[in-house]
């Protein structure tokens, strides 16, 4: 009775994580290849261990019943026991098999991510680089030469390359609908592909938790016909107003923001995925290297690796040098 109420408080106690932690129901509702491989792997991890529960309790079960103590069997006094080989194999067996059995579709699935979707192979990627900045998402559309802010533009049937990075601190790019999540990192770059298999509106979200923003940093992906994505695309190109390197500066500031669109992008003087940028419009590193808040020039934006490196030394001399770990 006991190990019943301990079960049905873990399950509930499950469930209850699931609901706080904001568990996204819409990844049984794949709307894309890739999201639907991420179900099939989902799926069959959960028939599997629902399995493994079944048999594991259920044996539990009889041995408890099987083995109750009885009134005819009170005095009884199992014999002294000194181990069984076959026992002992299979117990450990049988734990390497489940490992295996849960990891070969789990590394299959995972590879087959990295890749264009089965069936689409033959279609040219649309790229978008992704920025991810607090809180807030930044689009560039290379190809294009356009930039949206907190919503992107797709067309359906066709592969996205989205090319994923961070002005600051690391965040999670998810699209539950469409495709796992992905981080993006500073002086990094990580890609991933999607497809929409026909038009619709979707959430996109940050799952990484990076301070007081962190919950209202959403955007929304808009699946279109070929026809009606094109016809955007000139549209902003034709309405949308300059984006200038003060003006993402702003943006860059930790700020909610609404949509933005742009006929430019950022890209014409800063990728965050470069190395050699790594000060340049990044407001969170003005401290660290000592330059409280200042806005560089053009003078700074050419200081060298060396100049840098020889600076953080002098201040590191000034404290007294690094301590060793402890």
């Amino acid at each position: 009775m006991k190990s019943t109420k301990g079960f049905i408080v873990s399950l509930m106690a499950i469930i209850l994580i699931m609901i706080l932690s904001g568990c996204e129901m819409v990844v049984f509702q794949p709307q894309g290849p890739a999201a639907r491989s991420i179900l099939d792997l989902i799926n069959w991890s959960l028939i599997f261990m629902l399995i493994i529960v079944v048999v594991v309790f259920g044996l539990f079960g009889y041995i408890v019943w099987k083995y109750r103590a009885k009134p005819e069997n009170k005095d009884y006094e199992p014999p002294e026991e000194h181990g069984n080989m076959v026992l002992e194999v299979i117990w450990t067996a049988i734990p390497i098999l489940i490992v295996i059995a849960l990891t070969i579709p789990t590394v299959k699935t995972l590879y087959d991510l990295e890749k264009v979707p089965k069936g689409y192979e033959d279609k040219e990627p649309l790229v978008i680089h992704v920025t991810s900045a607090d809180w807030k998402w930044i689009f560039s559309y290379p190809e294009e030469g356009i930039e949206t802010v907190n919503y992107v533009n797709i067309p359906e049937d066709r592969p996205v390359q989205f090319k994923l990075t961070s002005a600051g601190t690391m965040q999670s790019f998810w699209v539950p609908a469409l495709a796992g999540q992905k981080y993006t990192m500073n002086q990094s770059q990580t890609e991933l592909y999607v497809v929409a298999d026909h038009e619709g509106s979707y959430v996109g979200k940050n799952t990484n938790f990076n301070g007081r923003g962190y919950a209202g940093m959403e955007f929304e992906v808009e699946s279109q016909n070929p026809e009606d994505f094109d016809k955007w695309v000139q549209e902003v190109k034709d309405k949308a107003p300059k984006l200038t390197e003060e003006k993402y500066k702003e943006i860059l500031e930790p700020t909610h923001l609404g949509r933005l669109s742009y006929s430019n992008t950022h890209l014409e003087w800063i990728d965050h995925a470069d190395h050699n940028s790594e000060l340049y419009l990044n407001p969170k590193m003005y401290k660290t290297h000592g330059y409280q808040g200042k806005i560089f020039d053009e003078e700074d934006q050419n200081m060298n690796h060396d100049e840098m490196n020889h600076e953080n030394m002098d201040q590191k001399d000034s404290h007294g040098g690094e301590h060793d770990g402890h």
